[in-house]
């Protein structure tokens, strides 16, 4: 027989832990990336993924279907706004003539050295 409660608990952990992981590797990856863009797309997936992951092993541990209800407009709500924002952020850094760093040395392009 399956214990439903410890079945839930246990994806719930591999969720948060999950979650967790992709939010500190996202992290790591704005500290150590060289420029602007790549590191736009580190916080864009810490920001879309980790925190749906948490959102969604949140939905699992809530004590009523009025929290679960509301942690999901949450998450459709992060699911819709997050890569929007970095794609506006992307956008108008690149229309203000901002280039990204291109080539193997990562020189930014029309530096001319």
């Amino acid at each position: 027989m399956i214990d439903w409660d410890l079945a839930r608990d246990l994806l719930s952990w591999v969720l948060f832990l999950t979650g967790g992981a992709a939010v500190v590797i996202g992290a790591l990856g704005i500290v150590r990336f060289p420029d602007f863009f790549t590191r736009l797309h580190a916080a864009g997936v810490t920001d879309t993924a980790g925190a749906e992951l948490i959102v969604f092993a949140m939905m699992l541990q809530a004590p009523n279907w009025l929290v679960v209800a509301k942690l999901g407009f949450i998450a459709v709500f992060l699911a819709l706004t997050s890569p929007v924002a970095t794609h506006a952020i992307a956008h108008a850094a690149w229309m203000t003539g901002f280039k990204p760093m291109q080539g193997p040395d990562l020189r930014y392009e029309g530096d001319g050295k």
